[in-house]
């Protein structure tokens, strides 16, 4: 698939002063300069960051309403129930919260509820109202989910129960009647840090409670772990507030994680040190897997297990959950890429809509994903779902999807979701005339460009730039994330060195020379650019990493790319 390349650009004479200061290459001060750090006290905090540097949680609107509610609730001895989404954001939340709150009252006076995905859905659901109810529970602290539940949460104060709201979602102009929300995108909150996951909402509650209870701020650190892999998990900006926590997270995560992280470390076969990634890549799917194939519960049990061995065996089954996923995953991928495959008129269009009645609902997202790696384009995946069609919607970068489906509301039951995902429901019998209105609305509103992939390059540098302490400044960048990626460089006019080939018959291994500095790179799923690194020169787009082979440690390219040169 052809991609467009995008040179990013900075101030020269920023760059230059920033050079001054820090004595570091010109091209890695170029990248701090596009990531707002343009001056030596802000790459200070950057490459040194410190947990004094949290905010003030008392700045959050409403911290004190929540925190005296729930020390009310402690005092009167009243049961609090701790309600979390199904997804990584969500059951780490419950696991922070549950866990913290059980040693600041009699543990048998807090419990955890998970919405089912299917039997409930997304967020606050009235059935876990009415578990609330039965049980007599009396105030109900909601994480990741409860912004937008107005009528819930006042069906819930009819029924004597209070809510807490601890959210990061945007809120709608109505809130819900609460007794205190937390969520930093009130336009009325005046908290600095506005991109918190729901994890991070909640971890600033049990610090301002640990800091009322004169407790030592220790006690709200030990829940970093969880923090950071919902901060991970979640997609959020790795910047400000977000890169200390996560930051401090995977110190925990690598030194002395929950049992949970554990185990699943374990099962997953990872022996070396923790990075964000495979936060991202190892850990995420597996509690993911428990809400898309079966009940997230086992998810929040795992991350507070007491003893390691009970944390392996919810580890198991969270394990197994994620295998029939990705079994799930291929299988529909396949099957899904068939059918457009079989029909030129869909290869045509300028989105993907495909519908199969048989289709696990839990994976119907992640197909959409890994359509759009095929055909780049805005995709939706709809599956049965009871007596009607429902699925997930997958934006291209810089489109906005969700007004996209808006435009073709009156062919749909519901849906919901944002720039980049959503979700939908119609009857089966209006799939079709959806699929032709969705694509009349991005045909006329889609630019071209947004339907060729785009790979943002940081620098243009040389082979022989490329030394051990250029890569040590930029390891000392990680955690990597949104808005702070892993850095991308461009060298130009490079030549095959004589010993590139074929591994696997489709990952292209790289020898390349640049002037006198020769380099070995990989290229994933690449065996087609061969004959381009063999004709003459080429420009090549790269991350740097490094290699291990029989002991010993050398720098690599991590290949995005390939052109011949002009």
């Amino acid at each position: 698939m052809q991609k467009r390349w995008t040179i990013e650009q900075a101030d020269a004479q920023r760059i230059q002063q920033l050079q001054q200061q820090l004595k570091i290459h010109p091209a890695l001060c170029k990248i701090l300069v596009q990531r707002g750090l343009d001056d030596y006290e802000k790459a200070k905090d950057f490459f040194r960051p410190g947990l004094d540097a949290l905010h003030d949680p008392w700045l959050m609107k409403d911290m004190d309403l929540a925190v005296n509610r729930i020390l009310k609730a402690i005092e009167q001895k009243e049961i609090i129930l701790v309600f979390g989404d199904y997804d990584v954001d969500g059951t780490t939340s419950v696991a922070c919260m549950f866990q913290f709150i059980q040693t600041i009252t009699a543990p048998e006076l807090v419990d955890f509820y998970i919405p089912h995905r299917y039997r409930e859905g997304y967020g606050i659901s009235k059935q876990g109202i009415d578990f609330a109810k039965e049980h007599g529970f009396t105030l109900i602290i909601s994480l990741d989910c409860g912004i937008k539940s107005v009528e819930l949460i006042q069906y819930a104060k009819e029924g004597g129960i209070d809510f807490i709201v601890c959210d990061h979602h945007l809120p709608d102009e109505q809130l819900p009647p609460a007794v205190a929300i937390l969520n930093p995108k009130q336009t009325d909150c005046s908290y600095p840090y506005k991109e918190l996951c729901g994890c991070g909402v909640g971890f600033k509650l049990i610090t301002a409670l640990v800091q009322q209870l004169n407790r030592p701020l220790e006690e709200a650190y030990a829940y970093l772990d969880l923090v950071a892999t919902a901060i991970a998990a979640d997609i959020v900006p790795i910047t400000g507030e977000n890169r200390i926590l996560a930051f401090y997270g995977l110190k925990k995560a690598n030194e002395n994680p929950c049992n949970g992280i554990k185990a699943l470390q374990f099962l997953s076969g990872h022996t070396k040190a923790l990075h964000i990634t495979n936060l991202v890549f190892l850990i995420a799917p597996r509690v993911n897997a428990a809400g898309r194939m079966d009940d997230a519960r086992k998810a929040v049990q795992m991350f507070i297990a007491k003893s390691y061995e009970d944390a392996l065996s919810f580890a198991e089954m969270l394990h197994s959950d994620n295998d029939e996923r990705k079994e799930a995953d291929a299988s529909i991928t396949e099957e899904a890429l068939h059918i457009i495959q079989q029909n030129p008129e869909l290869q045509k269009r300028k989105t993907t809509v495909v519908y199969q009645p048989h289709w696990h609902k839990g994976v119907v997202g992640i197909v959409a994903s890994r359509l759009t790696e095929h055909y780049y384009r805005p995709t939706i995946v709809l599956t049965q779902s009871g007596d009607y069609a429902a699925g997930s919607a997958r934006s291209v970068a810089g489109f906005n999807l969700y007004e996209a489906i808006h435009a073709c509301r009156e062919h749909l039951l519901g849906y919901g979701g944002h720039f980049a995902a959503a979700g939908l429901t119609l009857e089966t019998n209006k799939i079709e005339a959806f699929a032709q209105a969705f694509e009349t609305v991005v045909a006329a509103q889609i630019p071209d460009e947004l339907l060729i992939p785009e790979i943002k390059i940081d620098a243009e540098i040389s082979f022989a730039d490329i030394k051990p302490n250029f890569f040590n400044i930029i390891q000392q960048m990680e955690p990597f994330g949104p808005e702070n990626m892993r850095p991308v460089f461009i060298t130009r006019n490079v030549m095959d060195a004589g010993y590139s080939k074929l591994v696997k018959e489709q990952h292209l291994r790289l020898v390349a020379k640049e002037n006198n500095t020769v380099l070995t790179g990989i290229f994933f799923r690449a065996a087609h650019y061969l004959p381009i690194v063999q004709q003459g020169t080429f420009d090549i787009v790269y991350t740097i990493d490094e290699n291990e082979w029989n002991g010993s440690v050398s720098l690599q390219l991590k290949v995005l790319d390939i052109r011949p040169s002009a």
